[in-house]
């Protein structure tokens, strides 16, 4: 399967997405990329496995490139106008694959967004199925800013490296911490889950399927 990458009509104009969908999608999943003003985009190796997961999951993964990203049109907008615009790339994917169950998954700066997300998607009463989140931009992160990372379901699945030199582990720690959340933790781990990959996709593999069970 081939991955297609189009231009949609976003909030900010144009906003271009990678889309990768199985013969018999069941699903859709909607992946978001890591901090554009630090190189982020939807072709980043913890999203790409993260797509491939989903798919090989049997769902259609959509990848947009945040404004000012790619071919996205628009200027940074420290997340804010990134959940719109990932809002707008899941109106998309259900205009064209109909009401299907809804995976939301990021990395990083999206893991942030995906939150939001979340949170928007539940107040218009039309829920996720799941959240993934990976190295979640959470607390102070250097050279950024403050993050105040959105409360998320129990049932999230929360992964990060014990070696993550970007956001270390204890800010995303004290986010779950009072939301009861389990935090996966990969030893040796950096930010960027350097030959960590397949470690990161079998989690998320094994995770989606017991929360399909229940």
């Amino acid at each position: 399967m081939k991955a297609e990458t189009r231009l949609i009509s976003g909030p900010a104009g144009p906003l271009e997405v990678i889309v990768e969908t199985p013969l018999h999608p069941r699903g859709i999943a909607l992946i978001a990329h890591p901090h554009p003003l630090g190189g982020g985009a939807n072709t980043n190796k913890v999203v790409h496995t993260l797509a491939r997961a989903f798919v090989g999951l049997g769902y259609s993964a959509w990848r947009p490139n945040f404004r000012g990203v790619g071919d996205s049109a628009g200027t940074h907008d420290e997340g804010e106008g990134e959940t719109w615009d990932l809002l707008a790339a899941l109106a998309a994917a259900r205009a064209e694959l109909g009401e299907q169950p809804v995976a939301l998954a990021g990395f990083s700066f999206g893991a942030y967004c995906q939150t939001r997300v979340a949170q928007q998607l539940l107040a218009d009463g039309r829920p996720a199925r799941g959240l993934v989140l990976v190295g979640t931009a959470a607390g102070h992160v250097e050279g950024t800013r403050q993050y105040d990372t959105a409360a998320v379901p129990p049932d999230t699945l929360v992964i990060h490296g014990s070696a993550d030199e970007t956001v270390p582990l204890a800010n995303v720690l004290a986010w779950a911490e009072p939301l009861d959340l389990p935090v996966t933790v990969i030893p040796g781990a950096d930010h960027f889950f350097h030959r960590r990959l397949h470690v990161l996709r079998d989690l998320v593999v094994r995770h989606w399927h017991a929360l399909e069970a229940t």
